[in-house]
């Protein structure tokens, strides 16, 4: 058989994922800060005899680890873009990561409501002035890594479809906002009871911090859960695609997936039928721009088959 050069048609499937995303740096930055004040919270607390300050540096030590796993996905996803063996590249790692994290939130959510529900039935006694140092400090610490991670979800980059989803850098978000209102929520519970008497108002606090939390994770396990699913992503993109295909004469679309192979990136197999078929190129080109889709793969049919 003849040498025939298939560079041509052959394209790289790393869909950008070789690059260091911005999320990157900001979750590492965010883990180092996490982690200088649990070993600070840690220490203290040996050194003081505070259980509120260990407990603390314990919880900061549960939400480094959960970090850690959102920074080694960024990481893994940018080693391992040039790996064949990943058919549509690594951009689904991301999503992984942010399921992994939405896990590891409801969890956390569950120990919360838990450990709230058991002192509300059975008291114990609070070192008001520790615990509310312990939550100021937290909310300081919190505060700041909430503004180092800014992530605005959701951001529309010009289409009403067409979203920015780093899952894994928005599990990184809400792991810090989690903190962040727990101590902002201690706080008042605190302060509450300790000049106002109101003792159920720290595991009540819990409760509703709890609560919010786990909101928060289920939206985003079930988000990435979709995406790792294979899911089809919203009606919205498929009619675009239709109607742009149907708009040609002598075209129709027999079958049409599209799926997310990555964040805000999409893949899309399509069965076309007409009755001069042209080449599948042709046809390639028909697909909108601006659509966010990377990988395109064409079934050209004939109505007189």
């Amino acid at each position: 058989m003849q040498n025939i050069n298939l560079h041509r048609w052959q394209h790289s499937h790393t869909f950008g994922q070789q690059n260091k995303r911005p999320g990157e740096i900001r979750t590492l930055i965010v883990i180092a800060i996490t982690a200088a004040m649990m070993v600070v919270e840690i220490t203290a607390g040996i050194a003081f005899g505070s259980m509120a300050l260990l407990a603390d540096g314990l919880h900061m030590a549960s939400h480094t680890a959960a970090l850690s796993i959102n920074a080694f996905a960024y990481v893994y996803a940018r080693k391992h873009a040039h790996n064949q063996s990943f058919s549509f590249g690594t951009g689904k790692v991301n999503t992984l990561g942010g399921y992994t994290g939405a896990v590891l939130l409801t969890m956390f959510a569950l120990v919360m409501a838990y450990e709230s529900i058991e002192r509300l039935i059975s008291p114990v006694p609070i070192a008001f002035n520790q615990a509310i140092f312990v939550a100021v400090l937290g909310l300081v610490v919190n505060g700041l890594s909430v503004l180092i991670l800014g992530h605005h979800h959701g951001a529309e980059d010009g289409h009403s479809h067409h979203h920015h989803h780093d899952h894994n850098l928005w599990s990184a978000y809400l792991h810090v906002l989690a903190d962040a209102l727990t101590s902002l929520l201690a706080i008042f519970a605190l302060l509450g009871a300790k000049y106002l008497g109101f003792i159920w108002a720290d595991p009540i606090m819990g409760l509703v911090g709890a609560a919010l939390v786990a909101r928060w994770s289920f939206e985003l396990l079930k988000t990435t859960a979709s995406i790792l699913l294979d899911k089809e992503i919203s009606d919205e993109v498929r009619i675009k695609i239709k109607k742009t295909f149907e708009a040609q004469e002598d075209i129709k679309i027999s079958d049409l997936h599209v799926w997310a192979v990555g964040p805000n990136i999409y893949s899309v197999i399509l069965s076309v039928v007409a009755n001069q078929p042209q080449t599948p190129e042709y046809y390639k080109n028909l697909v909108p721009e601006g659509l966010g889709i990377v990988h395109t793969t064409i079934e050209v049919n004939s109505y007189k088959n």
